[in-house]
């Protein structure tokens, strides 16, 4: 949303002479899995062009995994990436430093002028409200304009502080670039002194636990009690996912840190999908395939979804289909699944050859 002392006929105007006129509408594109990886790595670079098609988003990671005296090397590396590889299907975004740190702007500097037009989205860590946005989105500008690019790069934002979430709607809408929102459980559990070491995912210790069973009246509070194992990042997914939704941008889970816990995973996963998330960070390849899994509408879901659409023919009323009432919410909760199935069958042809399967089958 504008800020009340600049104009809303402002707000999608260039920042800077010469730059790209700024996107009324963040375009819909499928990223279920953001993949991490380190460009300073030779060999984990030598897989990025293997990786092209199998995932949604690469990302050339700069920020806090990567070691200090490796910055520069992980800087140059994905620009070299960049140039030698062609990404097809597959959006590039990277992980800038963090804006307080000495490396940002040198990140900046560079990867604008260097590969600006192979860059989706850059995604910023640590954003504490609209200011943080703003700088980026004036920067962003400048150097795109010195570039000579021709379409805007769009902004990711990770919230990682009790503040930035306090601030989130701002977030949302700071600029045309913002093109959606992670969750970063595990600095924000740091910063809002949460009692956990976990990256993501529930605890055991964060439960409700059943009533005791009474005899003749008298709680037998001896008795033992079912737990049920609560998640930490509820709330925050949940305030998130209505940000993003109010401002037409999206939200995404972060990172899962028990790679080998793939059901846990999956779980915590499939809760940011439901909740309204689009997608999720994927720090090993074995969570691509979870991810992509996750949040792709699965075929009963889209069967179930279409039945829908057809009854309801122009949307208005209400129908029985298996004993369950069908009406307008109805028809919009399954059209959210039916346009979803669309765009991944676009860029996924084995999930394209199950959707087309149910047409066979109508």
């Amino acid at each position: 949303m504008p800020s009340s002392s600049r104009s809303a006929k402002d707000f999608f105007r260039p920042l800077a002479v010469g730059a790209p006129t700024p996107l009324t509408e963040i375009p819909a594109r499928p990223s279920r899995a953001i993949h991490f990886f380190d460009p300073s790595n030779e060999k984990m670079a030598a897989k990025i062009p293997q990786m092209v098609g199998t995932v949604d988003v690469l990302l050339g990671n700069l920020e806090d995994a990567i070691k200090a005296d490796n910055k520069v090397a992980a800087r140059e590396g994905l620009v070299r990436i960049a140039r030698e590889t062609d990404f097809g299907p597959t959006q590039l975004w990277t992980r800038v430093n963090a804006l307080d740190s000495p490396w940002v702007l040198d990140d900046l500097i560079t990867l604008v002028p260097e590969i600006g037009d192979k860059l989706d989205v850059i995604m910023v860590p640590k954003v504490q409200g609209a200011e943080d946005i703003h700088y980026v989105d004036r920067l962003l500008a400048q150097l795109e304009a010195k570039a000579g690019l021709e379409r805007p790069i769009l902004v990711h934002a990770i919230l990682e502080t009790a503040r930035g979430v306090a601030n989130v709607e701002e977030i949302c809408g700071a600029s045309p670039r913002m093109q959606g929102l992670s969750l970063g459980p595990a600095d924000l559990a740091a910063d809002r002194r949460m009692k956990t070491t976990r990256v993501g995912g529930g605890h055991p210790g964060y439960l409700v636990r059943e009533d005791p069973p009474r005899i003749d009246g008298a709680a037998n509070l001896e008795a033992t009690r079912a737990t049920f194992q609560q998640d930490l990042w509820h709330y925050t997914i949940a305030r998130m996912v209505d940000a993003c939704a109010m401002h037409g941008i999206y939200p995404y889970y972060g990172p899962f840190g028990d790679i080998a816990d793939t059901v846990a995973c999956e779980d915590q996963f499939r809760n940011a999908f439901l909740l309204g998330c689009v997608g999720t960070w994927s720090l090993h390849p074995k969570q691509i395939a979870i991810a992509n899994k996750v949040f792709s509408p699965s075929i009963e879901d889209i069967r179930h979804a279409r039945r829908v659409v057809a009854a309801m023919g122009d949307g208005t009323g209400a129908v029985m289909l298996d004993g369950k009432m069908e009406d307008d919410a109805s028809l919009k909760q399954c059209l959210v699944l039916v346009e979803l199935a669309e765009q991944l069958a676009a860029i996924d042809p084995e999930l394209k050859k199950q959707y087309d399967a149910l047409e066979e089958q109508a």
